[in-house]
Order: structure tokens, then sequence, then C-alpha cells
């Protein structure tokens, strides 16, 4: 190269800078590729600034983790978050990762735990600690219920997205969540984005929903069948709000988990992380080529 280039090395960048930049990156990247190209990396995306946002959905979807090893990967990843603003993970085994979580949710904004098995009662015990989540996904967590979801709209003031999606097996034996619409319309007025495929509500329930949230724009209903409303009537009285639902228009013919690749890396080296993972160098995890979390379920067409 010649003297007279105009180029500066990467690793000459300032830390914050350098951590900006890799929080774009995906979890395979930051934590399989980065921490080998260099020592001043290596620190770098070991730093606060690269785990504010933490999204490891794909990663529990499509690696199938033990549960254990999906516990000590978040205390990790939060334990070096600084502020933690963002946390997606699926599938969160007990109440105790979900107390954990709430601990460190002073900043927290957006809060996703599809398919979580997480209680009403851990709910209600934390839920003060989430004032400042402004969206929220607790589809297909069977277990918790209106008292949970109540908990949640009392101290999460701000809450503007929530996805309460559920699956028909889920809903197998139960004859009606008319207390989850209840809740929702009573303690969240600010709701601009709302989901509840397949819950089990009545048409007089929803409107209830449409009535206490003013601001409401997207409201999706797919596979709730009792749900019948006015269109003509709904359009004239709430003309900012979409309703998508009851019917289910575009549901998937096959099974997503077919489309898995069967690749995976394990990457772990304590040569290469620089002892990034000394509390726990047992961990061990696995990347595949993956699909959107939001598919992971076939839904049934309308009947």
């Amino acid at each position: 190269m010649d003297k007279g280039a105009d180029y500066r090395c990467w690793d000459e960048l300032i830390p914050d800078a350098l951590g900006l930049i890799f929080r774009n990156l995906s979890l395979q990247e930051k934590l399989a590729v980065v921490p080998r190209v260099c020592k001043s990396w290596g620190k770098v995306i070991a730093g606060p600034y690269c785990w504010q946002d933490i999204d490891i959905v794909e990663w529990s979807d499509m690696a199938e983790p033990e549960p254990d090893t999906i516990d000590r990967l978040l205390r990790m990843l939060i334990a070096r978050s600084s502020p933690l603003r963002k946390l997606c993970v699926a599938e969160l085994q007990n109440d105790l990762m979900f107390s954990f979580i709430a601990e460190h949710a002073s900043s927290l904004q957006t809060l996703r735990l599809p398919r979580s098995n997480i209680s009403d009662i851990i709910v209600e015990q934390v839920a003060g600690r989430l004032s400042t989540v402004t969206s929220l996904d607790l589809s297909y967590c069977a277990n918790i219920g209106a008292r949970g979801l109540e908990a949640i709209g009392k101290h999460c003031k701000s809450l503007t997205g929530l996805r309460r999606n559920m699956h028909p097996i889920d809903m197998d034996g139960k004859l009606s969540q008319e207390d989850e619409a209840h809740s929702i319309a009573i303690t969240m007025p600010k709701l601009k984005q709302l989901e509840i495929a397949y819950l089990l509500v009545e048409t007089e329930s929803v409107l209830e929903i449409i009535s206490n949230c003013p601001e409401l724009e997207l409201l999706d209903l797919r596979g709730c069948w009792n749900v019948k409303l006015d269109e003509k009537r709904l359009k004239e009285k709430f003309p900012k709000l979409k309703v998508l639902g009851p019917d289910v228009v575009d549901h998937y013919e096959t099974n997503n988990w077919e489309f898995c690749s069967d690749f995976s890396e394990s990457f772990y080296d304590s040569d290469s992380f620089e002892g990034m993972w000394d509390d726990d160098e047992s961990l061990e995890l696995r990347f595949y080529e993956g699909f959107d979390d939001d598919t992971v379920y076939d839904w049934p067409p309308s009947p």
C-alpha cells in the first residue's frame, strides 16, 4: 500500500465506534467471527455496547439447545449489556430466569418471550420492574393468563404493542379467554398494535378492547372464529384501525422445520475468545440456517 494512501486501520477506531458497528451484526457473527479477528475487536465485542439489543430467538429455535444452555447464555449477555434495551428469546423454561431478566430491565423497551414457561405468579411479582417496556410478546405462553396480563398493563403504562397469539393446540380444553381480553381492555389504553390470533374471545370482548384503546391501529384477530364485526360500522367509527381476520388466509401448507439446514458449527474456542466466556467454559453454542420465528407453527386454515 502506498504511504500516501488515505487509509486507517479498523483496529484504530475508538472502541465506542466499533461497538456501534458491531451491534448491527448477527449473534453468530458477534460470537463466532468478530472475536477471532484480533484482540482489540475481541475486547470490544465483550463490552456493553454490543449487547444492548439481545436477540437469540432464531438461535434458540434452530439450534434446539438445552434449556440450561439458554439460561447461561442469557445471563452472560445480559450481564454485559449496559443498558439492556431489547431482549428477544424463545422458550424460557422457568420463572427464575424471568425474574433475572426483570432485575436488569430498568431501561428495557422491547421484550419478546414467545413459547416461554412462565407463570402469572412471577409476572405479578416482577411486573413493576418492567415499567419502561413499550413492546411485549407473550405469544404461546400457555401458563400466563388474565392475572399476568393485568399486572403488565398496570405497570407498563407506555405499552404500545402486545403480541398474545396462541396456537389451537394450546387451546385444547379451554372454554374461554374472555378474562384476558378484559384485562387488556381495562389496563392497556395506549396500545397501537395488538395481536391475539386464536384467542378464545367473543365479539363483545373485542369491541371492549377497541373502545378502550382509542390509539389502536392494528388488530390481529385471525383464528378468533367467534368474533363477528360489522366492518362498515367499524370503519366509520375507527377509520385508522386495520383488522386482520378472523379468517386465516396466509397459513403455511408445509412444516417449516423441513427447511432447516442440518449444518451446525460449534465455535467455542478458549484461545479465540480471549477469556470472554471465562465464567462458563463449558458453554457450547450451535448455529443453523433458519427462518423467521413467526412461522414456527402451521396454523390451520379458516373452517
